[in-house]
């Protein structure tokens, strides 16, 4: 006999993200139930095979997937930059803003200027997007105080973040975003701070990233800072080949890196590489599209390869100011050419995985949390068609 649970939503048709293949084969269940105890998934699947509950939830019919994961935001900043989305339609490059002291350096001043307390409540507002939408899962990166001090604030209010509402915060240290003014014209000095200053901030953060591109640091700048995390047992990620192909995937392939992230100008070799070590692909198209970009990530090749493909919103204030991954998900099938089951494991268990949360969030499997997003639609496709409608009936984090 199944041990009774506290809560169990019946009536339901369930995504559960199960599985290898498109459609049914993701693991739909059309009449379908999710038993809840101690905060965690204790019966997912028939309902007919459903065990008794404290209380029932009758889902009359809606469709329930996991809770939705945005695994690459930065949420914490300060200030915005939206005088220099202007100067991009004016024509401006990104490279020209940032060298002519804009881009992350201008929210780099004003992220330093912002206290703790601040940081904490400018943030709020997107994060609470994100959770109307059925996000219970969101990563957030540092990045713009580019110094121990400020970096370490970044940190203190993501996860801070996680205390101020019913969300799950993995923070990540993205020291490595840009070069500050303190030592301009020397990379390697920076990255040699960086490198000592990691385990002051390794109890904050979650795994480590970098920018490897022209204008953020060199392979071999990243390699270091790459081997300073393993030293710490820390896992890492990597902005890559976004405006450039400087192979930053095989290098972070060659590292075990949970992700490689944006990937425009990925090649063959830096597919196979991923494929090799299990790095998952995170796809952003709110840069791609905010920044009215033209090149496609190499789709077809990651998939022929079978290399997990995530999608996230990218959330920050100079490249893509979303804060809505079910546009998100639109855009991965709009402008990159993702299918519906591709899209929705984009956001949940493939999301998991590239935050190395895979055993615990993500799909609805008995000993997973239950996190939960039901919907008011006809089918998992419109959760991808719809634009600027968010059908979230209820969403469930930890039980509740």
């Amino acid at each position: 006999m199944r041990e009774r649970c506290e809560k169990l939503w019946t009536h339901a048709r369930l995504w559960t993200g199960l599985g290898t293949g498109l459609g049914t084969e993701l693991g739909v269940i059309e009449r379908g139930a999710i038993g809840m105890r101690g905060g965690m998934i204790a019966y997912a699947g028939p309902m007919a095979d459903a065990p008794d509950a404290e209380q029932v939830i009758d889902c009359a019919g809606r469709w329930i997937t996991p809770g939705l994961i945005d695994c690459h935001t930065h949420l914490v900043h300060g200030g915005d930059r939206a005088a220099e989305f202007e100067m991009r339609l004016a024509g401006a490059s990104y490279e020209e803003i940032a060298r002519a002291g804009g881009g992350i350096l201008s929210t780099m001043r004003a992220t330093r200027a912002a206290s703790e307390e601040e940081l904490v409540a400018s943030a709020l507002p997107r994060l609470d997007a994100l959770i109307a939408e059925g996000v219970t899962t969101v990563e957030v990166k540092s990045g713009y105080g580019l110094d121990l001090a400020n970096e370490a604030k970044m940190l203190r209010a993501a996860r801070r973040l996680g205390e101020e509402r019913p969300v799950s915060v993995a923070t990540t240290f993205l020291g490595a975003h840009a070069l500050p003014p303190e030592f301009a014209g020397d990379a390697d000095g920076y990255v040699g701070m960086l490198c000592e200053a990691l385990p002051q901030v390794a109890s904050l953060a979650d795994a480590v990233d970098g920018f490897c591109e022209g204008i953020g640091f060199s392979p071999a700048q990243i390699e270091r800072l790459f081997a300073a995390a393993r030293r710490l047992g820390l896992p890492v990620k990597l902005h890559a080949e976004q405006l450039s192909n400087l192979h930053g995937a095989e290098l972070a392939a060659r590292f075990g890196a949970l992700s490689a992230d944006h990937l425009e100008h990925l090649d063959a070799a830096g597919v196979a590489a991923m494929a090799d070590a299990g790095t998952v692909a995170v796809l952003l198209p709110g840069a791609f599209y905010f920044m009215r970009d033209t090149r496609r990530p190499p789709i077809e090749a990651l998939r022929r390869a079978g290399v997990p493909m995530a999608l996230a919103t990218d959330c920050n204030p100079g490249t893509s100011p979303l804060t809505s991954l079910l546009l998100a998900m639109n855009m991965g099938a709009t402008l990159f050419g993702l299918t519906i089951d591709e899209c929705l494991a984009g956001v949940t268990r493939h999301a998991a995985r590239a935050l190395g949360l895979q055993h615990r969030v993500g799909t609805l499997a008995v000993g997973m949390h239950c996190d939960l997003a039901i919907w008011d639609v006809e089918r998992p496709a419109e959760l991808v068609y719809r634009m600027g409608l968010n059908p979230l009936h209820a969403r469930v984090w930890r039980g509740s």
